[in-house]
């Protein structure tokens, strides 16, 4: 899998359609920075430890803690540890459809170095290797896709109904003393476990007068052996896990954000990135993150920041404009300048004769696994600059909600025309058939992005993409003499794909502003 994500990678520099070219002490809530429980790469896993929480060690554990209560009280599985073997990209997708919540190392294990991700030595390489998941006791399982049942457990929480007087917390700390996982229990929780809570944050330099504000909407993962529990931070960061835990959990920020977009991958098969915080005290850890932090999760915060707040803002008490469309996939490239917004997963390109010509047998992977927003962080060290490019390719991703599939394939035509016949690598030179397409939805990028920057950072309007063929200048000037950007992007129609097609569109939508439509045209007309 992974030598075939690699071979994919060169593609992506092919479809920049919409790209915007200008541009661990946790406790205490210390900044993250580069360290051991911040590792990149393949995670090393040590010894397999006895899982405290299977069936029959919690029996143990209950007959040790109660065993006048065990006498009477017969415990039944409430999960089951499962791992799956997807023999290829579309079996991994039907179990995510599946809602199963996968990850590709065993629970079990202890973790000697964390990383992004692990590959089972014992499988090739370009294998997608066994995905472990915790699932309800008695879940249907896939007929047709290989899997093995690890393990039945109970985990008290999940169970439907609980014996009375049962204290429960005793015996799942037993448990961990029976199994010789005893030296994981919190010293300080031996009498009560904690329910993890706390906040993550990120810092702007350049907003905010440079204080902490919240990573909103990421998940918060949490687990120790099959127990997990997650969460989703609030606009300000902060979280609070519904389990609760007596020993010291593994936290991990999952990009997968509330608003109904994903950061991802790690370049592996995953639906989000994983950003791991390592193991924290059972009641909850603080984080800052900021630009001199661990360098992949200071991107994905950004980012997923960036995203979170132009979602927030399409609401139709503040921009009032299409929202991208749901399940938005948007992937993070360190070592790519350029980003774009080629739509992958949500359709474009895959019946298209040129895009056959590059792409091949992995037009199915496409449709798949690839992105609708790249996002070249290359030389982008700062908030504003990762803010910047976001805001940029989720502004056609909303153009791409009214506008439709079929525009936005000519779009990538032309892009990928202009790329062939050797010109200028951006955009062309604004000759072609599908030009057109290419000057209304680069001209509404540039004019977001700027105004979006301005309204976050103050100062003089940004000007970035002012110097290209197209005139986002056309959109600056309708803004700053009383259109809406609401008003301006009702005019993105799919019939709306040239200059003319725009200025005709406009004086039928707002005919009483004829002439500040018509002087505008004029002055940048070729």
């Amino acid at each position: 899998m992974k030598t075939k994500i690699k071979c994919l990678l060169p593609l992506l520099l092919l479809l920049p359609v919409g790209c915007s070219k200008d541009s661990a002490g946790l406790r205490d809530a210390e900044d993250i920075t580069t360290g051991e429980a911040l590792s990149h790469g393949m995670m090393v896993l040590g010894r397999q430890l006895e899982d405290p929480y299977s069936l029959r060690n919690m029996t143990k554990a209950l007959e040790a803690v109660s065993p006048t209560k065990a006498s009477v009280t017969q415990l039944t599985p409430t999960d089951m540890y499962v791992r799956f073997l997807p023999r290829d990209e579309e079996e991994f997708a039907r179990l995510q459809e599946q809602g199963i919540d996968l990850l590709d190392h065993p629970l079990d294990y202890q973790i000697l170095k964390e990383g992004d991700y692990w590959h089972d030595p014992s499988l090739d390489e370009d294998a997608i290797t066994w995905q472990y998941a915790v699932l309800p006791h008695g879940s249907d399982l896939p007929e047709d896709i290989v899997y093995e049942i690890l393990d039945d457990c109970f985990i008290p929480e999940n169970a439907a109904t609980k014996a009375d007087g049962i204290d429960w917390e005793a015996v799942e700390r037993e448990a961990f003393r029976l199994t010789g996982n005893a030296d994981l229990l919190e010293p300080r929780t031996k009498a009560q476990a904690s329910q993890p809570s706390g906040r993550i944050t990120i810092v702007d330099p350049d907003a905010n007068e440079g204080k902490a504000f919240g990573l909103a909407g990421v998940k918060v993962v949490c687990n120790v052996f099959v127990k997990f529990s997650a969460t989703y931070t609030d606009r300000d960061g902060y979280y609070t896990i519904p389990k609760r835990f007596s020993s010291a959990p593994r936290y991990r920020l999952m990009f997968q954000n509330r608003q109904g977009f994903n950061i991802g991958l790690n370049l592996i098969l995953l639906p989000a990135s994983l950003s791991t915080l390592g193991k924290g005290p059972s009641d909850g850890i603080d984080a800052v993150i900021t630009p001199e932090s661990d360098r992949l999760l200071f991107c994905r915060a950004a980012v997923s920041n960036a995203a979170y707040d132009y979602y927030s803002r399409c609401a139709e008490d503040d921009l009032a404009i299409a929202t991208p469309p749901a399940s938005l996939r948007i992937w993070i490239f360190q070592h790519i300048l350029s980003s774009s917004t080629p739509m992958l997963h949500h359709g474009t390109l895959v019946d298209k004769t040129l895009i056959g010509k590059y792409l091949g047998d992995y037009a199915p992977l496409l449709a798949l696994f690839l992105p609708d927003v790249t996002i070249g962080a290359k030389e982008k060290n700062t908030y504003a600059a990762l803010y910047a490019e976001t805001v940029h390719e989720l502004s056609h991703a909303s153009h791409y909600a009214q506008a439709g599939k079929d525009y936005w394939d000519n779009y990538i035509l032309y892009i990928l025309s202009a790329f062939l016949d050797g010109g200028n690598e951006d955009y062309g030179t604004g000759t072609g058939e599908y030009a057109g397409y290419c000057e209304i939805g680069e001209m509404w990028g540039y004019f977001m992005q700027n105004t979006l920057m301005n309204d976050r950072y103050g100062g003089a309007m940004p000007t970035s993409g002012m110097h290209y063929w197209f005139h986002p200048q056309i959109f600056r000037y309708l803004y700053e003499r009383g259109f809406t950007r609401s008003q301006l992007f009702r005019a993105l129609q799919p019939d709306v794909c040239s200059r003319d097609a725009l200025q005709g569109k406009l004086l039928k939508l707002y005919p009483e502003k004829e002439a500040i439509i018509s002087q505008v045209f004029a002055r940048y007309a070729e």
